[in-house]
């Protein structure tokens, strides 16, 4: 038995769908057949979700205790019941939704010297450590992956926290920054799996951003990072790139040199230009590095339904069926105006959720008013509801195929069941099968609708069968 949850437009979120049963009679009629082979395995699921951005991690320590609770425990929760978020992506240092520029290690006025620099894990975002604590007392499973916007700006060509490059005398210093970064970490009880080099190394514009060439993250990786890291943080991957799909020559650049290979776990991409095909292009050369999708946002002007469908199709089908192991969107929450960004930094960056405040009157013996907060769930939220609820860490990639205005990828979850992302990419209503162990099941999905659907192996298996027997007595 199929069960099923569609969204059909921003007043029809998440709805259950009549079940649809199997059946092993041979379908005489030729519609769109989605087959799935689940002998054909692909890549593991390591987790969809978000930035936590320091903007995200400020509204959301402002909620009153009680409401953060429960917001986080929908979010992060591991019940039916949440949305099973179960990825998130750090800025070592400030990132653009943040509330102003800094890093964690700052020279004294007037020197220098990088001896005296002194690391502060507390000089800016505050709050993103004891609300990552909270979720991790949620989900202790959470993997998170780190990245920094810029170096500290004395490190830098420019002296700036906006475009330069890192100096090659301050390569060494750089290094130990990340293994400061990740030992302090640690000390919060927050392990961090895995950290890229740069964060967009081709973005100059962005504030904070720093210019990083293929070549230059070649050699800080094979004579700096991964040294240091292999002493002080084995267990933390690093991952090259961690820029758009139109440039997988940076990757392949970085991957060629052997020696920095050796110290990389994979590639983290974005999506803001290229297609997902680049990420199976740089892994078929190096087939032995993990694949990640670590950013796209969704923009406040962007129609709901048109953002939902564009990053189910591209954000979760397209990078999935290209290798990747995970699904991050940028970021986890704004606020009404999306106000929280640095002066170049991105403006109209649409949360999963939208947090805001209203103000309620009440009525007694002192009358007045109280400051609430509202929640807004936004095309991200959908996003991966549709996802992360269902196909939980540990879950496999299983071959289905392409079908025409159908796009769709599949996964078998560590409880044995099977959960398919489909949309109608068509404009019209289109009936379709699923066929999976010579047993065939019909739906329909209308113009545009987005669907996860969900079956048991063994028990679609065994109703097929006993469907079969029942039609030959």
């Amino acid at each position: 038995m199929i069960e099923g949850w569609v969204t059909r437009d921003a007043n029809s979120l998440l709805q259950p769908m009549q079940p649809v049963a199997f059946s092993r009679s041979v379908p005489q009629d030729a519609l769109p057949t989605i087959e799935i082979d689940d002998s054909r395995t692909f890549q593991p699921i390591e987790g969809f979700g978000f930035a936590l951005t320091g903007g995200s991690a400020y509204l959301l320590a402002g909620l009153a205790a009680a409401d953060r609770a429960d917001l986080l425990q929908e979010l992060f929760g591991l019940t039916d019941a949440s949305v099973g978020l179960s990825c998130l992506r750090l800025s070592i240092g400030a990132s653009d939704l943040g509330r102003r520029d800094f890093s964690y290690w700052g020279l004294p006025r007037g020197t220098v010297n990088p001896d005296l620099a002194r690391f502060n894990l507390s000089a800016g975002d505050r709050e993103v450590v004891p609300v990552l604590q909270e979720i991790l007392r949620i989900n202790p499973a959470v993997k998170i992956i780190a990245s920094p916007w810029s170096a500290p700006p004395w490190m830098k060509t420019n002296g700036s926290y906006v475009a330069g490059r890192l100096k090659p005398e301050s390569y060494s210093a750089y290094a130990r920054y990340f293994a400061k970064y990740l030992e302090t970490m640690r000390g919060h009880g927050i392990h961090v799996s895995a950290v890229t080099p740069q964060n967009e190394p081709h973005n100059p514009k962005n504030e904070p951003s720093m210019v990083m060439t293929a070549t230059e993250q070649a050699d800080f990786i094979k004579g700096y990072l991964g040294p240091e890291l292999h002493s002080s943080a084995p267990e933390t991957e690093i991952l090259c790139w961690d820029h758009n799909c139109d440039e997988p020559d940076y990757p392949l650049t970085v991957l060629g040199d052997a020696e920095a290979r050796a110290y990389i776990g994979g590639v983290a991409w974005h999506l803001y230009s290229g297609s997902p095909e680049a990420m199976s292009e740089v892994r078929a050369q190096y087939p032995e590095k993990k694949v990640y999708f670590t950013e796209q946002w969704v923009s406040a002007h962007d129609d709901f339904m048109g953002a939902l469908r564009w990053h189910t199709k591209n954000v979760l089908i397209g990078t999935l069926r290209n290798w990747s192991r995970t699904a991050l969107e940028w970021n986890l929450a704004s606020d009404p105006r999306h106000a929280l960004h640095t002066r170049r930094g991105a403006v109209g960056a649409l949360g999963g959720i939208t947090i805001g405040a209203t103000m309620k009157r009440h009525h007694g013996a002192v009358a007045g008013f109280t400051v609430g907060a509202t929640i807004k769930r936004n095309p991200g939220y959908y996003l991966m509801a549709h996802s992360a609820r269902f196909i939980r860490p540990g879950s496999l990639r299983v071959h289905s195929s392409k079908v025409d205005q159908l796009p769709n990828v599949t996964c078998l979850t560590p409880d044995s069941r099977m959960v398919m992302l489909v949309m109608n990419d068509a404009d019209g209503a289109r009936c379709f099968r699923v066929q999976h162990r010579g047993a065939y099941a019909t739906l329909e999905l209308g113009t545009g609708d987005v669907a996860t659907l969900r079956w048991n192996v063994a028990t679609a298996v065994a109703q097929s069968e006993k469907a079969g027997a029942g039609r030959n007595t």
